[in-house]
């Protein structure tokens, strides 16, 4: 091969070469099940663990440069699988034999990755800009966190968020400042990009409830999400129904629909007696109130918005 990226390049998809494929491979068959066949995939090397599924990982691997380095189909061949497509429930005698699902008897279910959580709540409520490309933006970030790092140019002194449709980009768009992510992506696991973090650990915290209880971008999605909700149906229950769909893919229980029904009726008690509170809820984030809908209603099923949001179906895949 010749001495430069060119000759590189050629080595690393070289059908001779096992070894890109089975890397690539590994990458996605843990973004799709959560973990890769090579449990440490960050480490192909000899102090990485072995594949707990050797055939396979070969069989795809060699199947992924056949194909000409089709990725459209791998993925398509992995989540058609009769593997992937069980459901995450499952037994106790299986889930104690074997409670890490290095056998597959059951669907993976894992934490969705931060960038995910927050596009999701994005677009449940209808906020999300799907426009493809474009400048970096920043969404909304506590005050102050960039003056204590210091050390830094004037134009990174001072934190200041985007308005407008900058704030609903997806994740993959934010600006980010090493040694000082943003916060929300930092709580779910996010990586500081100091390092390449090839697999991230995944972390159960306070913080991450706290996050999806008070974030503005969190507080602001659920208020649309209400208003949305509002305006597709008169009838309570299925508002409800409607908002648990948006933000889980799935259809609520009657009992969930019950609970969260008492919550609403509670809350808009609150707020008929709390005017106040019910204005200051409506005021967190740059999208204005739709002054068409009676406020209280607006605020009281903001709240089930938001626990609908903290429901681990919200930000678990399964």
């Amino acid at each position: 091969y010749s001495r430069d990226r060119l000759g590189l390049a050629a080595w690393l998809t070289d059908e001779n070469n096992p070894l890109t494929a089975r890397v690539a491979i590994n990458r996605y068959w843990q973004m799709v099940f959560g973990r890769g066949l090579v449990r440490t995939s960050e480490d192909f090397g000899i102090q990485g663990e072995l594949p707990t599924h050797p055939a396979l990982l070969d069989w795809l691997s060699a199947e992924f440069v056949d194909s000409g380095w089709d990725l459209r189909h791998m993925l398509k061949i992995m989540v058609m699988s009769s593997t992937y497509r069980q459901s995450s429930y499952t037994s106790f005698e299986i889930m104690e034999q074997d409670p890490a699902n290095t056998f597959y008897a059951r669907s993976p279910s894992y934490r969705w990755p931060a960038e995910f959580i927050r596009d999701n709540f994005l677009a449940a409520s209808g906020l999300l800009v799907k426009e493809i490309g474009g400048e970096p933006v920043k969404p909304y970030q506590p005050e102050g966190l960039w003056k204590e790092l210091g050390g830094a140019s004037n134009k990174l002194v001072k934190y200041e968020h985007d308005t407008l449709d900058a704030l609903y980009r997806r994740s993959i768009y934010s600006f980010q400042r090493r040694f000082m992510p943003h916060p929300f992506m930092s709580n779910f696991d996010a990586s500081s990009r100091e390092i390449c973090q090839v697999r991230r650990d995944m972390t159960n915290s306070p913080l991450q409830a706290l996050t999806l209880m008070n974030d503005p971008q969190v507080i602001e999605a659920s208020r649309i999400l209400s208003e949305r909700v509002l305006k597709a149906s008169e009838d309570t229950s299925e508002q409800i129904e409607l908002g648990y769909r948006l933000a889980t893919g799935v259809t609520p229980t009657d009992r969930q629909v019950e609970l969260l029904k008492a919550q609403f009726t509670e809350a808009l008690k609150h707020f008929e007696q709390h005017q106040n509170e019910a204005d200051s809820l409506l005021s967190i984030g740059e999208k204005p109130y739709d002054a068409s809908l009676e406020k209280n209603r607006v605020a009281a099923m903001a709240m089930v918005a938001n626990t609908i949001f903290n429901y681990d179906d919200s930000y678990t895949k399964r």
